[in-house]
């Protein structure tokens, strides 16, 4: 029987943790971990839902860094419920329905290295277990519509392609958009191009993947497994004009392919590297066309917030690719790092 608190709650709880190896991390889930009750302004949120990134590879396997830490626990998205608060909390109160931002501490503007350096799941322990505490500053309430799996895409992911496309890029009605793949982040960015009124075009290697974004509204897609070259097709597609937004998360592989497509006055987010990061930006690429490229990781609480408010004008879905049991973690991170999905991978808790 589960020793409780005099409050109710357990006093121990079931939680993942990376274990540091030779070369990154195993995956092991501990029992009676101890739980930290809220301390002032801080809330203990029940977790329901969590979901994965392609960072969260990076992490298990070593190539992505977190600093000189043996354990972690892993996962920056999750979602829950709050079951206890600290003294001071004023944001939310028992009962409420909340998920957490990527960055604990990067509330608005530009980010500051306490910020950049509050990541969950990574330098800060994440969402993979059955509670959390966590600073009340740091955690968003739930749109009404969404569930609490939901919810659990949304940090990382949507984030991420809101703040190429709309926080950094400005994204307008009308302008073309080109997503590369059918992960998390061009999913999100598809989703989010059509529901303002923009042209939405999309690469993958999977023509079923093709197909599943022409029924979610892509204007247009490239199979770049059969066309490696596809900045010409998709200057194709859009008459000549080119793309004025480009979530780029292909890396070193793409990024050539994102310069040739750009439009004039154009602007690459540049996001992930699938393809291995890094890659040149020539200078007079961009100063010709007078576009821009910016780097991306992911966003402040207020661009979470902002978000928040346009997927719930527009009520968008996210796409669940496929849904494990708490107890199943290493099997979804087994799909993740398969890359035959499309769209997020949730753990339910």
């Amino acid at each position: 029987m589960t020793e409780r608190t005099s409050s109710g709650l357990p006093k121990s709880h079931y939680q993942y943790q990376l274990v540091k190896q030779t070369q990154g991390y195993s995956l092991q889930l501990r029992e009676g971990a101890p739980l930290r009750a809220p301390g002032a302004n801080e809330v203990l949120l029940r977790v329901r839902a969590t979901s994965l990134n392609r960072r969260d590879i990076g992490i298990l396997r070593g190539f992505y860094p977190v600093g000189p830490r043996e354990t972690v626990v892993p996962l920056s998205d999750g979602a829950g419920d709050v079951v206890a608060v600290g003294p001071g909390v004023t944001r939310f109160k028992i009962g409420d329905r909340a998920v957490a931002a990527f960055f604990q501490r990067w509330i608005s503007g530009r980010v500051t290295p306490e910020g950049s350096g509050s990541a969950l799941g990574g330098q800060v322990d994440g969402m993979l277990a059955e509670y959390v505490t966590l600073h009340e500053d740091g955690l968003l309430m739930i749109p009404d519509y969404m569930s609490h799996e939901d919810a659990a895409t949304l940090p990382c992911a949507a984030v991420t392609a809101w703040s190429g496309l709309v926080t950094r890029g400005r994204m307008q009605s009308g302008e073309n958009v080109l997503l590369q793949g059918t992960g998390g982040v061009s999913v999100f960015g598809l989703q989010l191009a059509i529901a303002a009124g923009a042209r939405a075009f999309i690469t993958s290697s999977s023509a079923e993947k093709l197909e599943r974004a022409r029924k979610l509204g892509a204007a247009g897609t490239v199979n770049y497994k059969d066309t490696p070259e596809w900045a010409k097709p998709v200057r194709e597609l859009t008459g000549g004009v080119g793309v004025h937004q480009i979530l780029e998360v292909g890396g070193v592989g793409t990024l050539p392919q994102s310069l040739a497509a750009v439009a004039s006055g154009g602007h690459i987010a540049l996001i992930g590297g699938l393809g291995g990061f890094g890659g040149d930006i020539p200078a007079v690429a961009l100063i010709g066309r007078n576009a821009s490229a910016t780097g991306i990781t992911v966003g402040s609480r207020a661009d979470f917030e902002a978000l928040n408010a346009f997927m719930s004008q527009h009520r968008i879905k996210p796409v669940i690719d496929r849904t494990f049991a708490f107890g199943e973690a290493a099997a979804a991170y087994a799909h993740m790092e398969g890359s035959s999905h499309f769209g997020k991978i949730v753990i339910r808790h």
